[in-house]
């Protein structure tokens, strides 16, 4: 399938009547940036309804890792669904599963003997990465960042700080959480700079006015910041950070369920940064798209006992059967394709930012990649409707891209991406932003 390839205005006439439906019928809280109505894909290209064809940079929120429908992966899915579709891992055993936990004790970024808990999605994991700590450490506080992105059910609610509108009406939230600045390279005079500013308000503010550390059970972090902006920290602020875990007993938990599984070019982002955690918490792309959630630690931590914590439908076989292909491709070839086709992208969007005033920042790891636009470079004020501009002007020209942070576009394809199809993104991207800069939108 070759993109993009956009044959009707946009939407055309079947979208537009799919989305009427769904507006009668659907929960308006969920945020559609464009009227795009998907009927099939493959690999990192999609089709809508109406025939028309894109480029796929969002990948279902960073999930189609492997594609919109790998062969492989599908073939893993009906095989299982034919044996069984369902059979509660929290009551009963399968060896999907116990396969998966094996796979993932031997790559998570975590020390020593690794137990797997199984969930339905990255809010799951991060609630459960909540009650471990709290049941270990026997403290009840918890750190997280400005920026951080953790779920938005009650308890990760509590911990994510993206958007005041994910908060606004659901308090009061969760007792016992702090923030802290994130490191902002971008903004900050120096990495060590950024790192400082991070790390002394833990330790001269938070721990000096308002919580001893004593009662900190973890400390909760993105190593890459995902709806915060992609934001890229320097490696001295999450040695750091595991320095002063270490240091008060605290445990450090690692999101990895938008950086996580090949986006970044390594298996896990962490391995950037020599980055070891006590429970890392993985979704979104372990899957190619179907619902899994999975909180790893240290086997010594995940001691609870029986009935302590459980899930239905968490590692559903047909769920572990997909993952269990997708690390597969993912070992293969996979992650070294993200690793690739990410430079050859990010080394395009530089040479666009030589051309573009628009660009004031390119930052990223492998196919996990920010693009922060600015009204003034020298200023760096943020250029937050031309941001919006450029996610609407990029979707008329059939690439799909989604915004992070308060200005930053994001690039999470799936890590299929070639480079051609990388090629073709940059030629979107140079002509949305001749547009947005000439006041299109």
């Amino acid at each position: 399938m070759s993109a993009p390839d956009i044959k009707t205005a946009l939407p055309g006439p079947k979208a537009k009547a799919i989305i009427d439906r769904d507006a009668k019928f659907v929960s308006p809280s969920y945020t559609r940036d464009y009227p795009f109505v998907i009927a099939r894909g493959e690999g990192a290209v999609v089709e809508d309804v109406d025939g028309n064809r894109f480029l796929d940079c969002a990948a279902g929120i960073a999930v189609n890792s492997t594609g919109v429908s790998h062969p492989d992966v599908v073939k893993a899915i009906t095989e299982q669904a034919q044996k069984f579709i369902h059979m509660s891992g929290t009551d009963f055993y399968y060896e999907p599963q116990v396969r998966l936990a094996e796979e993932l004790a031997s790559i998570a970024p975590i020390d020593g003997d690794v137990r797997t808990f199984f969930g339905n999605s990255g809010t799951e994991a991060t609630e459960a990465a909540i009650k471990l700590s709290r049941y270990y450490t026997k403290r009840p506080g918890l750190i997280a960042f400005l920026g951080g992105f953790h779920g938005r059910s009650l308890g990760s609610l509590s911990l994510t700080a993206s958007k005041a509108i994910q908060r606004r009406g659901f308090g009061p939230l969760m007792p016992g959480v702090y923030h802290a600045p994130y490191p902002d390279t971008y903004r900050a005079a120096s990495p060590d700079h950024a790192t400082a500013q991070s790390i002394s308000f833990i330790e001269d503010q938070l721990f000096t006015h308002l919580v001893s550390p004593d009662e900190i059970g973890a400390v909760v972090v993105e190593p890459i910041q995902g709806e915060g902006g992609y934001v890229v920290p320097p490696k001295s602020f999450l040695q750091r950070l595991r320095e002063l875990t270490t240091k008060h007993g605290m445990l450090l938990v690692v999101d990895e369920v938008q950086s996580g599984m090949g986006r970044t070019g390594k298996m896990f982002a962490a391995e950037h940064f020599d980055l070891k955690g006590d429970i890392v918490n993985i979704a979104k792309g372990i899957a190619s798209g179907l619902p899994l959630g999975v909180t790893c630690a240290r086997a010594e931590i995940m001691s609870w006992p029986p009935g302590a914590h459980a899930s239905t439908f968490g590692g559903n076989p047909v769920a572990c059967a997909a993952a269990n292909v997708t690390i597969k491709l993912l070992k293969d070839k996979l992650v070294a394709n993200a690793a690739a086709v990410g430079a050859h992208l990010i080394d395009g969007l530089h040479e666009l930012q030589n051309r573009h005033p628009l660009i004031g920042d390119v930052r990223g790891k492998g196919l996990m990649i920010g693009i922060e636009l600015v009204r003034d470079r020298t200023t760096k004020e943020r250029a937050v409707n031309e941001r919006n501009a450029m996610v609407q002007a990029m979707f008329r020209r059939g690439v799909l891209v989604l915004g992070a942070g308060r200005n930053a576009l994001r690039l999470a394809p799936p890590l299929v991406l070639t480079k051609e199809q990388a090629d073709s993104v940059l030629k979107v991207f140079d002509a949305a932003l001749t547009e947005v800069a000439k006041g299109g939108s």
